[in-house]
C-alpha cells in the first residue's frame, strides 16, 4: 500500500492529534497549577491596599438594554469592602430602563453611608468611527481618578471581598494588568459541555500560565474583569486605540502585554460570577458578533478556523471505531482531552468527564464560527448592540499597525 494512501494519511492524522492532545494535556496540568488562586491564599499574607486620599479603584460598567441585570451588578459593587471605589455606570444608548435603574441607585447613594462614589453617565449618540462598547468604556475611563481602573460588564456579580483581594494580589505580584477569571453560572449540563469545549480549543491559542512571561506571546483580557493601572492604560492609548474593535477586552490585554507591562491571570472561584451562556445553543448567538473578529475578518483564515473543530471532533471518533492502532490513537486523544479539562477545572468548574461530550460541543462551536462569518459577509457588516458596522470599516481598523513585542510603552499623541 502506498505511503500516501488515504488510510495511511488518516492514521497519520489520528496519531498526530493524539500526540498533540496528550502533549497539551500534560503541559496544561503543570502550567495551570501555577496560576494564583485567591481561594487558596491566606489573605493575611497579602499586602494591604495602598492608601490613597481618593478612591483606590475606578470601576467602569458599560450597559446597553440590560435592565434585568444592571441593578444586581451595581448593588454587588457597592457592597464591596476593604477599599474605596469610584463607580461609573455608563448607559450606552439604552432603549429600556437601564438608565433609570442607574439613576435610582445614584439617588440612593446620596443619602447612603458608604465609602464609595457612584455616577451614572448617559450616552445619547454614538460618535462616528466608534463601536458602542469601546466608546462607553473610554467615556468612563476619562473620568477616572483612582490609580487602578476595572473594566467590567453589566451582568457581572461581585463578592464583597473580590475587588479588595484582587487588588492586594495585584500588589503582591507587582502587576500592571490583572484578569480575575470569572465563574460562569450554569443552568444545564449542556452549557458546561459547551464551555468545556471552548476552553479546550482556546488552550491552543493561549497558555494562561505563560501570560506573565515577557518572552511569551501569550496575553489575555476578559470583559468581565480587566483591572489595569491607570498609567498603563493611558500609555497604551486606552480604548481610543480600539475604537472599532469588537473584542476590545482581548486586544486591550494584547496591547498591555506587547507594550511591556506586567500582566497576570488569577483565579478566585465564585468571587466574580456571571451568566454567560444562555442554554446550549446560546453560544451560537453569543459568538455571532465576535467569532469572525478573532481572525480579523479574513475569510480564508476563518474557513480554516471553521474546519478545525470538524477535524478535532470527527477524526478521533472515526479512529476509535475503525479499530486496531487507529483506535489506540483515538483513545489517547480523549485521554489528552480529559487531562486538558482536568487542568482547567478550577477556572471553568467543568468536570473532566465532560471531555466525553467534546465532539458534539466543538461541532456546535464550529457552526457558530461559520455562522458569524456568513452573516457578516451577507450583511456586509456586523450588527452589535443595535448598531450596524460595515465590514470594510472593521477590516480597515483591524489592519492598523500594532505595537511590536518588547517595544517600550508608548504614549498616544493628542
Amino acid at each position: 500500500m502506498p505511503f500516501f494512501s488515504v488510510s495511511q494519511q488518516f492514521t497519520n492524522l489520528a496519531w498526530g492529534l493524539a500526540i498533540a492532545w496528550m502533549w497539551k494535556g500534560i503541559t496544561s496540568l503543570e502550567g495551570m497549577r501555577r496560576l494564583p488562586d485567591l481561594s487558596r491564599i491566606d489573605p493575611v499574607t497579602l499586602p494591604p491596599v495602598p492608601e490613597n486620599d481618593g478612591p483606590d479603584l475606578t470601576v467602569v460598567v458599560p450597559a446597553r438594554d440590560e435592565e434585568a441585570v444592571i441593578g444586581q451588578c451595581l448593588v454587588s459593587l457597592l457592597a464591596s469592602t476593604g477599599l474605596k471605589l469610584q463607580i461609573f455606570a455608563v448607559n450606552d444608548r439604552s432603549t429600556d430602563r437601564t438608565g433609570e435603574h442607574m439613576d435610582a441607585i445614584a439617588a440612593d447613594i446620596e443619602t447612603a453611608n458608604t465609602p464609595h462614589q457612584f455616577e451614572a453617565i448617559h450616552i445619547r449618540e454614538l460618535p462616528e468611527g466608534w463601536l458602542g462598547k469601546p466608546h462607553a468604556l473610554a467615556a468612563g475611563a476619562k473620568r477616572a481618578t483612582a490609580p487602578w481602573i476595572l473594566f467590567t460588564d453589566g451582568d457581572v456579580l461581585f463578592g464583597p471581598r473580590a475587588l479588595e483581594l484582587a487588588m492586594r494580589e495585584a500588589v503582591e505580584l507587582r502587576a500592571d494588568h490583572v484578569v480575575l477569571a470569572p465563574s460562569i453560572i450554569f443552568h444545564s449540563a449542556g452549557e458546561r459541555a459547551v464551555l468545556g469545549a471552548m476552553q479546550a480549543m482556546a488552550s491552543w491559542m493561549i497558555r494562561l500560565w505563560k501570560v506573565p512571561d515577557p518572552r511569551a506571546k501569550d496575553s489575555f483580557g476578559a470583559g468581565a474583569f480587566n483591572m489595569i493601572r491607570r498609567n498603563a492604560y493611558q500609555q497604551v492609548g486606552g480604548f481610543e486605540n480600539l475604537r472599532l474593535e469588537i473584542i476590545e477586552d482581548v486586544f486591550l490585554g494584547m496591547r498591555i502585554k506587547r507594550a511591556g507591562f506586567a500582566q497576570r491571570v488569577i483565579l478566585g472561584p465564585n468571587l466574580v460570577r456571571l451568566r454567560w451562556i444562555e442554554g446550549v445553543f446560546g453560544v451560537v448567538s453569543l459568538l455571532e458578533k465576535n467569532a469572525f473578529a478573532v481572525t480579523r475578518f479574513r475569510t480564508p483564515l476563518q474557513l480554516l478556523a471553521c474546519l478545525s473543530p470538524i477535524v478535532h471532533a470527527v477524526v478521533p471518533l472515526a479512529a476509535i471505531f475503525s479499530g486496531g492502532w487507529n483506535a489506540v490513537a483515538g483513545l489517547l486523544t480523549y485521554l489528552g482531552l480529559f487531562l486538558v479539562y482536568e487542568a482547567s477545572r478550577r477556572a471553568t468548574r467543568v468536570p473532566a468527564w465532560y471531555a466525553l461530550a467534546f465532539a458534539p460541543a466543538v461541532l456546535l462551536l464550529g457552526w457558530a464560527m461559520a455562522r458569524s462569518m456568513l452573516l457578516a459577509l451577507a450583511r456586509g457588516g456586523v450588527i452589535w448592540r443595535g448598531t450596524f458596522y460595515p465590514l470594510e470599516e472593521l477590516r480597515g481598523a483591524a489592519r492598523q499597525r500594532w505595537p511590536q513585542r518588547d517595544q517600550k510603552p508608548f504614549v498616544q499623541p493628542d
